[in-house]
């Protein structure tokens, strides 16, 4: 008896197996925690990259059309993929300096700004006319730049403004392994027209 259980101790067959058995899902979790980072990060860049091409494209004209937007939201769609555009929501603002306040020489909190234009797509939808304020502190004297300059401080009223982008994206995982609810993601971008100083907005939007 004492025989057996010696060699019973001694014995190391399937050992590896057991070893396997136990490690097996700290590895998936590994696996699948790596994979869904990734995956969440590289949808993360995709959403930064969509808010600065529609701006930049539509600053780089003088006036855009409805075919002009469609083709915008197009473009943004294409930079998703293969990220589903159903949880996307695309805003692009034309926003003009309203020369509201005396003291804005030198910029800062007192700048304010007006919609003059904007459309929205909201996933596989058509665009339409999208809000009618600011988003959320896109007002700065600092975004909206002067255009004259009297004794070295930035002069308002002339007519400046900026093409605001913005997009919400609600991503959820493929696997849902270890990311199991959605993460909103977000991201503006800013960007002055190039050859007027307001970018016209379409007849409508869709």
């Amino acid at each position: 008896m004492q025989g057996l259980l010696k060699r019973f101790r001694r014995s190391k067959d399937g050992l590896a197996a057991v070893e396997f058995a136990m490690l097996l899902p700290v590895l998936l979790t590994l696996f699948f925690g790596v994979m869904e980072l990734a995956l969440a990060l590289a949808c993360r860049a995709d959403v930064a990259n969509v808010a600065s091409t529609a701006a930049d494209l539509v600053a780089q004209e003088s006036a855009v059309s409805t075919a002009d937007m469609g083709n915008v939201f197009s473009a943004a769609s294409a930079i998703l993929y293969p990220y589903k555009v159903d949880y996307a929501t695309i805003t692009i603002y034309s926003i003009v300096d309203n020369s509201n306040s005396a003291s804005k020489n030198g910029g800062g909190s007192n700048s304010s700004g007006k919609v003059m234009w904007s459309c929205q797509k909201t996933g596989t939808g058509g665009a339409k006319t999208g809000p009618t304020t600011p988003p959320p502190n896109s007002n700065g004297g600092d975004i909206i730049a002067a255009t004259n300059l009297v004794n070295g401080n930035p002069t308002y009223g002339g007519g400046g403004s900026v093409i605001v982008a913005t997009i919400t994206y609600q991503y959820t995982s493929p696997t849902t392994r270890i990311i199991s609810s959605a993460i909103p993601m977000q991201n503006t971008f800013y960007s002055k027209p190039r050859r007027v100083l307001q970018v016209t907005g379409p007849d409508s939007c869709s």
